[in-house]
């Protein structure tokens, strides 16, 4: 039996293989990014955060652990699932479309590691800075950490396979009408599966763009999570500081 399933992150963000695919994050790096992020913005204790495309909640956790009252937001009501075991009361979990206002103020929104830019409608890329902008208080602070597109173009692995927990994951990846996509392929418990990311490929330039257009003011830009400077050629990460 073949399943295939290409409206990806309503689907692929639900299955338990993505999970297993990209089991081996950093779990450290995030944690030091998040100390790094929050020092630099002087969130005051107990700020409340909102983690927008949060996913199991890996980052809201940890900032709860912070002493943040934090909320994660998800589409995917399995990863939501998940992560409302580790609530308590200064950390909850929603299912939330990130294209609509939270409609609660937060000192900050964190959208993080590349959770943006999928979407089927480019509307819906501009309709999310909006939300962001609306639900931030009059101190808040928008960030998305983003890839750097130029970068990962230029350093794209076109195949390989990633073995994980005894599942062979046939990935390939390329750029197709301004878009990175990767192709998942794989057998698991005797069923054939496909999958396939399909991330807009933004550059600053088009960031830039999309927050005018919202009308947000772009603050900083950073290229990894040490927050150091982004160059264009070699940074991974693009980090965007807005409000």
């Amino acid at each position: 039996m073949n399943k295939d399933t290409t409206t990806w992150f309503t689907s692929w963000f639900d299955t338990p293989f993505y999970h297993i695919l990209y089991k081996d994050r950093d779990d450290t790096e995030a944690q030091h990014f998040m100390d790094t992020l929050t020092g630099y913005l002087n969130i005051p204790e107990g700020g409340k955060i909102l983690d927008l495309a949060c996913g199991r909640g890996r980052h809201a956790v940890y900032l709860n652990s912070l002493g943040f009252d934090v909320t994660g937001a998800d589409l995917s009501e399995n990863s939501i699932s998940y992560a409302k075991q580790f609530e308590n009361d200064t950390l909850h979990f929603e299912v939330h479309d990130m294209c609509k206002p939270f409609n609660k103020p937060f000192d900050a929104i964190f959208n993080l590691f590349t959770s943006f830019g999928y979407f089927d409608k480019d509307e819906d890329n501009l309709n999310t800075i909006k939300a962001i902008k609306t639900d931030l208080n009059d101190v808040g602070f928008g960030v998305i950490d983003f890839m750097n597109s130029e970068f990962v173009i230029d350093n794209l692995v076109p195949e390989e396979v990633k073995t994980v927990e005894g599942i062979d994951f046939n990935l390939k990846r390329y750029v197709e009408d301004g878009y990175i996509i990767k192709d998942i392929s794989f057998t698991a418990d005797g069923e054939d599966y496909k999958f396939q990311e399909r991330v807009r490929a933004f550059t600053l330039a088009d960031f830039e763009a999309l927050f005018e257009e919202a009308g947000v003011y772009l603050l900083d830009i950073f290229g990894d999570y040490k927050l150091r400077k982004f160059s264009a050629k070699t940074s991974e990460r693009l980090v965007m500081i807005f409000k």
